[in-house]
């Protein structure tokens, strides 16, 4: 399942998550995660559009009320929002058109049956792989949203304020897929959830400059490395295991290309620093590193290996918060692993080391 571009989770205020209680259906949540863990599965979106599609098959006339039962949903009105949010609105009458197209309706039963498994999902294992991976005390408190929908990705959603967990109702996905998107996704709430009081020092009056603060906040944008390291249960673990043989050679690709990425990704923090790049050109390159898997993910995920293998795991959740240290704790990772590992790894340049330094306490 693609995983979409990101909301940066150090770009807002990470406020205090608000519990807020919907006649929804709930996930079984159960075991070592009780009190952490709070997931909803809000399918009202789905449920509507399979309403409108079953009406379809059977030349059933399809009224002005089935059509309000979905623009009204949760799910819809807030992944119209979302959409918009990332500059790709849509409106109800190109939804419609995709609601009413043949090659939606071919695929009626799956989607069906796909939703209902996923409305029994148990998401124990998944959530407690991704609380093995954030602070003591993490909390992953979220709605998850199956939807039907033109674009083929998933995504989190307003995480500071009411999290959701998007996700397209994919027929395709194996059970042990989408608990690792599940893990994933709960990795990004979690994270939200633990690291409100970094984004506070990083506000416009820490005394930070702001170019600084900016190539802090794209730092946080490798916790997809970390999110993918805790959806594969540990660094031994390939995270692609559970994909299909084009995805995980995809990532096996961009991987060879790991220490040309970070190079590249240097010199785009460096540009940033040295104010040589306008916003609109931050927020393409920026834009291009989450690719569908690409140095945000890759990179991330290859320096959160590095660490917890020559620090252990409470070394690299420490990291995980604080993204004054994780470059300097991967070089130093590096550096104490020595060449016996029998790979070459490139380090973070000192003028990026130093500007970092500079401002953590």
């Amino acid at each position: 399942m693609t995983i979409s571009f990101k909301t940066r989770l150090w770009s807002v205020p990470l406020l205090t998550l608000i519990a807020v209680s919907y006649p929804v259906q709930s996930a079984r949540c159960t075991g070592p995660a009780d009190s952490s863990v709070s997931v909803r599965i809000v399918a009202d979106e789905a449920d509507a559009v399979l309403s409108i599609l079953a009406k379809n098959r059977v030349h059933d006339a399809i009224t002005a009320q089935n059509w309000e039962r979905l623009f009204t949903s949760e799910g819809y009105v807030r992944l119209k929002k979302r959409e918009a949010s990332v500059q790709r609105a849509f409106t109800d009458d190109e939804f419609k058109r995709f609601v009413l197209s043949d090659s939606l309706a071919a695929k009626f039963d799956t989607l069906a049956g796909t939703l209902d498994r996923w409305k029994g999902a148990e998401i124990t294992a998944a959530a407690g792989r991704a609380l093995a991976y954030l602070p003591a005390g993490a909390e992953i408190r979220t709605k998850i949203y199956p939807v039907i929908k033109p674009k083929v990705n998933s995504f989190v959603f307003e995480v500071t304020t009411d999290p959701a967990i998007f996700l397209y109702l994919n027929p395709e996905v194996s059970r042990e897929k989408f608990g690792n998107t599940l893990a994933h996704e709960f990795h990004h709430i979690g994270y939200a959830h633990s690291c409100a009081g970094v984004a506070t020092q990083l506000s416009g009056d820490s005394g930070i400059p702001a170019n600084t603060r900016t190539v802090l906040e794209w730092i946080g944008a490798f916790g997809e490395g970390f999110a993918m390291l805790a959806a594969a249960g540990g660094p031994d673990v390939h995270p692609h295991a559970v994909s299909g043989p084009a995805e995980r050679a995809r990532w096996d690709n961009d991987m060879r290309n790991f220490n040309a990425d970070v190079k590249k990704v240097d010199r785009f923090f460096l540009d940033i620093l040295e104010n040589t790049l306008s916003p609109d050109q931050i927020q393409e390159t920026a834009g291009s590193f989450f690719g569908i898997q690409g140095p945000w993910y890759t990179v991330g995920w290859k320096m959160a290996v590095t660490i917890e293998r020559r620090y252990g795991r409470p070394r690299l959740i420490e990291c995980l918060c604080d993204p004054r240290a994780l470059l300097t704790t991967y070089n130093q990772a590096v550096a104490g692993r020595g060449a016996a590992a029998g790979e070459s790894q490139t380090l973070w340049s000192p003028a990026l080391i130093k500007a970092m330094a500079q401002h953590k306490e």
